[in-house]
């Protein structure tokens, strides 16, 4: 080979070297830092760019989209003292490029260093109890501190996630002998209102029950009373009608004669009853005497104030 043609391929590599090391292009969403001899000259953004050969150096490289940083699982302990294992997962953007390659050496293993500190700091100041109610609270209090500490690095820290909170397996099985003591407890306590409430319901039940037998009762009762005050009206009124006929009849024309008539017929009627009620009895001496009966209602009569026709005496029944 001649001495020519190696000189054309090494200026043909050399070419190429120079170019790679000018010709650039930069990625959306990413940030490339450049020194000139060694300081710090611009950020190339997006796009292509031509860099002075042997001089600008691409000495960083930056993503600047949101970025999550997976959060190692740690012992922390509660304020109660009991060891539990905590990880998460944090989610970050680079904001200034510049600040983020100078600003520290590895940014990443630094926030994830903090974080784990923090987070060891917040779960030391609550009860285990509270740590899984806590954990919204826990959250925001580590993107507080977190930001606080990333902004001088150009670093924006947007949230933090617990992934998981796990305590040793004796507080477990504690933990879970505690949740289902509670929901027995719960669920004797509504089985006693559920008893109590269907018991006040049965007595206000039976309650109203004889509340309306009492009103039905007492209803039926003055249904009854009024039912018999008619009735008694009526055979008062009928009676009345009754006796004032009776009366207008005496007043008439052989009224009295018929009244003499049917009272000698019930006497003779009674008289003949005596025998059939017993043996032996007690009547007065002159149970005979129907003339003397006779005059002796008439009398009755005449004193209500009823004029009657004198009694004529029955002849002595013959011997």
């Amino acid at each position: 080979m001649s001495g020519a043609l190696i000189a054309v391929l090494a200026l043909t590599v050399l070419f190429f070297i120079i170019l790679a090391k000018t010709a650039v292009v930069v990625p959306q969403q990413n940030a490339y830092i450049v020194e000139r001899l060694g300081r710090f000259s611009g950020i190339l953004p997006a796009g292509f760019h031509i860099l002075v050969p042997f001089i600008d150096v691409i000495r960083y490289k930056h993503i600047l989209k949101e970025q999550a940083i997976d959060i190692p699982e740690q012992i922390c302990i509660t304020r109660d003292n009991v060891q539990v294992g905590v990880d998460g997962v944090l989610y970050m953007k680079i904001i200034d490029p510049e600040r983020a390659s100078y600003g520290i050496s590895n940014f990443g293993f630094a926030i994830s260093q903090l974080a784990q500190t923090t987070l060891r700091s917040e779960l030391g100041k609550i009860e285990l109890d509270r740590t899984f109610e806590e954990r919204t609270n826990i959250n925001t209090n580590i993107v507080s501190e977190l930001d606080k500490a990333t902004e001088p690095w150009g670093i924006k820290v947007f949230r933090y996630e617990i992934k998981n909170i796990t305590p040793p397996a004796d507080i477990l099985g504690a933990m879970e002998k505690q949740m289902r003591a509670e929901r027995e407890k719960r669920a004797t306590i509504l089985t006693s209102e559920a008893t109590r409430d269907a018991a006040i319901n049965t007595a206000e039940g039976e309650k109203q029950q004889t509340i309306k037998k009492s009103e039905a009762h007492k209803q039926r009762q003055i249904n009854e009373a009024e039912g018999q005050a008619a009735a008694i009206l009526s055979i008062a009124k009928a009676t009345a009608e009754g006796i004032r006929e009776v009366a207008d009849t005496i007043q008439m024309a052989g009224g009295m004669e018929a009244v003499q008539l049917r009272v000698a017929e019930k006497y003779i009627e009674q008289f003949g009853n005596l025998a059939k009620v017993g043996n032996t009895m007690i009547v007065p001496s002159n149970v005979a005497d129907v003339s003397g009966m006779l005059a002796s209602a008439m009398t009755i009569i005449q004193q209500t104030g009823t004029p009657v026709a004198p009694v004529r005496p029955a002849a002595p029944p013959r011997g």
